[in-house]
């Protein structure tokens, strides 16, 4: 989710301009049948803090993102914060018209824990929130668009945090308290739910690196509890909406996790099979796979390490007996945010700090050269990825029903945004592909329908299929040109030409 810009591509960097380019470097083959299936689900993608502002208003409580934006300021590239951000708690209004505009089958968004508990807690129970989302629900249903809701997608609240957030195993009890809040009051209408967005990325940067909050710095300890606890976390909140709630809501449950997949130059099965377990497999494999438990080169390579560091157990938290059978086959559909992909190779010298993930992992994940690379390091656009993922999902996890929940690319603004319409177009192109092979894939979902805080890069960085006038008390929405592909391909069900 970064800013786009183009590098030079070898000796064709002065010649070839920039569609030029990505029309070279970032397309894919089309395989089997051009047309997604009339049950494919197509949608756009936002996140309360990024999107909502009204930080403090109508009862909602502090967050870690607001402490954390009002406290260290210096840690955003632009000092901003998501106090007002596009107004979105507001302005709804104005996002359900580009909504409809697009004529988007579902729209995957997040409620804001510390709206509907300040503290985090039953007892601060907050009903104008409550009131806030029933009103975004019913408005999208009256229009024919499906919620997908996501329960957190990181603004936790501050009171849990003073707790110890998720290096607490309270926070299992607390989170699926928070659940049946929300299945209590919206579940006879929202039939699709993620738990958590990304775990590896609010636990890694928030209780390993330290550059997010709640700024721990405890790699390979912190982050792992906080990876567990997500994980049981989720599994909890399943297993009741199963015992609790199916009968009469009939919903669906998802975890949303994500992941880079890997290609090898020397061919080597095992260096890519390591990176996807330490990736993909950290929590996908106690849920989709056939055995269960964490992945085994993390379970081997964590305990030897733990021991040589002299260590009475392992860093890596026990998964099995009773939570393990919790766990396996805890979810309905994996939700899978896909960006950007890399080789692999076994490392040449140790990783990052002892102990860390990085250390653990122990591999060399690099980009290749010819990638078009976007204004941030990680970013490249490689579709083939996106389609090796989904056959890696079919084949090692049993063909479950997946749901991309973020598929995306930014830019400086440009209303004529033709690189995010080639970005878009091939990573569609390889989610049809894997569907003529397969995959159980059954819906796409652009991130993000509107510009928006984008974490520590605040608004530096554009990825909306709307652009949003910051500087406009009414923050008007206007779409982008990629916002009329989108919609074409809705309207045809297939993959028109750029034009």
């Amino acid at each position: 989710m970064w800013l786009f810009a183009f590098f030079a591509i070898g000796i064709l960097a002065n010649t070839i301009n920039v569609t030029q380019a990505f029309d070279y470097k970032c397309n894919l083959t089309a395989k089997g049948s051009p047309k997604f299936p009339e049950s494919f689900s197509f949608g756009v993608s936002t996140a309360a803090y990024q999107i909502e502002g009204a930080w403090n208003e109508d009862g909602k409580g502090e967050s870690i993102w607001d402490h954390f934006t009002h406290n260290f300021p210096e840690m955003m590239d632009d000092r901003s914060n998501g106090d007002v951000a596009a107004d979105s708690y507001h302005r709804f209004d104005q996002d359900l018209a580009a909504l409809k505009e697009l004529k988007v089958t579902h729209y995957r968004f997040s409620i804001s824990w510390p709206r509907i508990y300040p503290t985090g807690d039953i007892s601060s129970k907050n009903q104008k929130g409550i009131d806030y989302y029933n009103g975004v629900i019913d408005k999208l249903l009256a229009n024919g668009i499906q919620p997908l809701v996501t329960m957190f997608h990181y603004d936790l609240p501050i009171e849990i945090q003073k707790l110890g957030g998720f290096a607490n195993p309270l926070i299992i009890n607390m989170f699926v308290t928070y659940a049946i809040e929300l299945f209590e009051n919206f579940g006879d209408r929202v039939k699709l739910w993620n738990t958590f967005n990304e775990p590896f990325d609010y636990c890694k940067p928030g209780y390993a690196d330290a550059n997010y909050p709640p700024q721990v710095h405890a790699p390979g300890v912190a982050d792992y509890l906080c990876m567990d606890h997500s994980l049981k976390a989720h599994a909890a909140t399943y297993r009741t909406y199963r015992a609790k709630f199916y009968e009469k809501q009939r919903g669906k449950i998802g975890l949303t996790l994500s992941s880079r997949f890997f290609f090898s130059h020397t061919n080597n099965a095992e260096d890519i099979s390591r990176g996807m377990q330490f990736n993909l497999g950290f929590l996908g494999h106690p849920i989709w796979s056939n055995t269960g438990g964490y992945p085994k080169a993390m379970v081997e390579t964590i305990q030897s390490n733990s021991l040589k560091e002299g260590r009475i157990s392992s860093r890596l938290p026990r998964l099995d007996g009773k939570w393990k059978e919790i766990v396996k086959g805890a979810a309905d559909f994996l939700g899978l945010n896909y960006y950007t992909s890399r080789y692999i190779r076994r490392a040449s010298k140790p990783m990052g700090e002892s102990p860390s993930w990085e250390r653990d992992y122990d591999s060399d994940a690099y980009p290749d050269e010819t990638w078009v690379r976007g204004k941030p390091e990680w970013l490249y656009c490689v579709p083939e990825g996106l389609e090796g993922i989904l056959k890696y999902i079919r084949d090692e996890f049993g063909n479950p029903e997946v749901i991309i929940t973020e598929n995306g690319w930014s830019d400086d603004g440009d209303p004529e945004d033709d690189d995010r319409i080639y970005f878009i177009k091939a990573h569609m192109q390889a989610v049809l592909n894997a569907a003529n092979d397969g995959c159980n894939v059954t819906g796409y979902t652009v991130w993000s329908l509107i510009d928006n805080f984008e974490w520590q890069k605040g608004y530096t960085h554009k990825f909306g299929l709307y652009a949003v006038n910051m500087t406009s008390p009414n923050k008007e929405r206007s779409p982008r040109k990629s916002a009329k592909y989108y919609r074409n391909v809705i309207e045809t069900k297939t993959l028109p030409s750029i034009v």
